[in-house]
């Protein structure tokens, strides 16, 4: 079972990113997915949380009407969307698995509700 982060990298306020999570060695149909990130002195932070089927999504304040997360099931893998960065939003970014379809605005941002998670992709904003 793995899930391999990409699409992090160094990028202008204001500008764009799209990150990627594959997973391999399992189907992600059955799996409510999260983005979290970390940045250097604070604690993990919950981003976003989708549904199985992909409809239903929940955002964390601080990227709302910024960030948008989607998957792909036939592909196995799940985004984020990140536009409108800004120099707060430099973390190591995480996504991980949940063992339920879906969680609430409450209870999608406890990392003990996600068995894998992936190594974490630098996104970085700076000018």
């Amino acid at each position: 079972v793995q899930l391999v982060e990409s699409g992090g990298g160094l990028v202008q306020p204001g500008g764009s990113l799209r990150l990627s999570c594959a997973a391999s060695g399992f189907t992600l149909d059955y799996h409510a997915f999260g983005w979290f990130r970390q940045a250097p002195g604070k604690e993990r932070e919950a981003v976003s949380c989708i549904s199985t089927d992909g409809i239903s999504t929940t955002y964390a304040n601080s990227v709302k009407g910024r960030f948008t997360t989607s998957r792909d099931n036939a592909k196995n893998t799940v985004y984020l969307q990140m536009n409108s960065l800004k120099p707060e939003d430099t973390a190591v970014y995480y996504c991980a698995a949940g063992d339920g379809i879906f969680y609430s605005a409450t209870n999608y941002r406890e990392p003990v509700r996600y068995g894998y998670w992936g190594q974490g992709t630098q996104v970085t904003v700076s000018s």
